[in-house]
This record gives structure tokens, sequence and C-alpha cells, in this order.
């Protein structure tokens, strides 16, 4: 998979270079560094460099201890996920999440994209993932979910990505990286991304992650809608995985499906 840009490590920092700014990456990096270092000091990394004006751009900060989330989670890591999910999304002012822009691949947006996406490529060869995609395309169709994610629900901060790679253990607590899709979310979209995302599989349980935070009835409301896009796109994801560099382990695609009829 191609990336967005590339990394030096250096003893105190970590500088990212971005082969792309179409969609303002960069930028939105630096923003979030900055925004976390006043509001939420010492849960990302600290904004040390802005170069989001050179080319190619990029922006320095410092680095971090610890190791990317992984199973066993243990009670504390797991408190501490919690913790760090619940600070990142709510510690920003409502005034400065009001002004700032939507996160990449807002939930509108994901489900125009998705609906184009499950519609291309050949059946797949598994029965159980034919099946799943046929019910992904089913689901899709259903008109009311364009209300469903155009709404703008109170916003949090959302970091745009969530793969447990970014959230790092250093023995005592659980501290964020990687910002570059980052921008004004919702809290529901925020949740599901993390509880759906393919890096949880095995680590942790949706429902008891979701269940450690307080919604309010329109979230929770919300929030099965949220989790069945997502979950749809992970789909269709592993779908296109090449069979021959696979960068899941076997049986992945095969349980994505059954877990995506369960939640259709």
């Amino acid at each position: 998979m191609a990336t967005t840009h590339g990394i030096a490590i250096g003893a105190a920092s970590v500088t990212k270079r971005y082969r792309s700014w179409d969609m303002a990456q960069p930028e939105r990096e630096w923003r979030a560094l900055t925004l976390l270092a006043e509001h939420a000091p010492g849960l990302a990394p600290e904004p040390l460099r802005d170069g989001t004006a050179e080319s190619p751009p990029a922006v320095t900060m410092s680095r971090l201890p610890g190791e990317p989330l992984s199973a066993p989670l243990t009670d504390a890591q797991f408190a501490a996920l919690v913790e760090a999910m619940s600070v990142s999304q709510t510690a920003i002012p409502a005034a400065v999440l009001a002004a700032l822009p939507s996160r990449l691949l807002h939930p509108l947006d994901a489900l125009k994209n998705l609906r184009a996406w499950s519609e291309r490529g050949r059946p797949p060869s598994d029965a159980l993932a034919a099946e799943a995609l046929g019910a992904a395309r089913g689901w899709l169709r259903r008109p009311a979910l364009d209300a469903v994610f155009a709404a703008e629900p109170p916003p949090v901060f959302g970091t745009g990505d969530g793969n447990l790679a970014n959230f790092l253990w250093d023995g005592s607590r659980v501290r964020l990286v990687d910002f570059e899709f980052s921008g004004r979310g919702d809290r529901a979209y925020e949740l599901a991304e993390v509880a759906e995302h393919v890096s949880a599989k095995g680590v942790l349980d949706p429902g008891t992650l979701l269940g450690r935070f307080e919604l309010t009835p329109a979230e929770r409301a919300r929030l099965p809608e949220c989790r069945r896009l997502l979950a749809v796109f992970w789909l269709l994801a592993l779908l296109s995985d090449d069979p021959d560099r696979p960068r899941n382990p076997p049986g992945t695609l095969v349980h994505q499906a059954g877990h995506l009829l369960t939640l259709l």
C-alpha cells in the first residue's frame, strides 16, 4: 500500500515528510499537534517545527516513548485507551472545534465512496464474503442513510485514524500519534472508527470498548449506523487485498464478512 509520507526518526524527534498535500494533510497534522499541546499536554507529540510551507512539506514533532497496543490488553492498558480517546475528543473547546475543517473521510463522503466502491470488481470466491458484499450493497442503497450521515452532531476532535498502531502504551498511559486526517468529527463516528478498525480484531471487543463511553440518546442511535459504515469499508478493503501480498492474517476476510452480516 502506498503511504502518504516518509518518516525520519531521531533520538528525540520525528519528522514526517509528505508526498502529497492535496488534502492539506501536513496542515492537519500540525494543527492537531498544536491544539493538543495546548489543551491536552502530553497526550500527543509536541510540535517542534512547522515545515508545511516547504516542498515537500514536513512536520517535526517530539518522539514519544512506548509501543503500539496489541493483544492481550491488560486492564490498565484498556482503561488508558479509553481515557486517551475521551480526552482527545473532548479537550479542545467547542468554539475552537466549530472553526476546524471537517475531518477527512467525513461519514457522508465515506458513504458516497463506498457506494461506488462496492459496485466495482469481481464477485468474491468465498461464499460468506459474497453474501456479506451483497448485504452491504443492499444496505448502502438505503436513501435514509444520506440524512443520517449528512447530520452534524455536536462536534468532537476527530483524529481521523482508528488504527491501534497509533495508540502508544508507555507503561503508564496511552498517547496518540498520526493526525494527517484529523479535524472536526462526531463522537459516534470517532468511537466506531476505533471499534471497527481491522487492527482491533482479536485485541479488543467492540461492545466492551463502546460500553465504556457515556453517550447521549442521539449518539447512541447514530452509533450502529456508523459501525455498519466502517465495517463495510473494511470488508471492501479486505476484498481489495492482494492475495499474493496479504497485509492481514489468514481468515481476516471471512471473520469480517461474518461480523458485518451480524451488524447488518
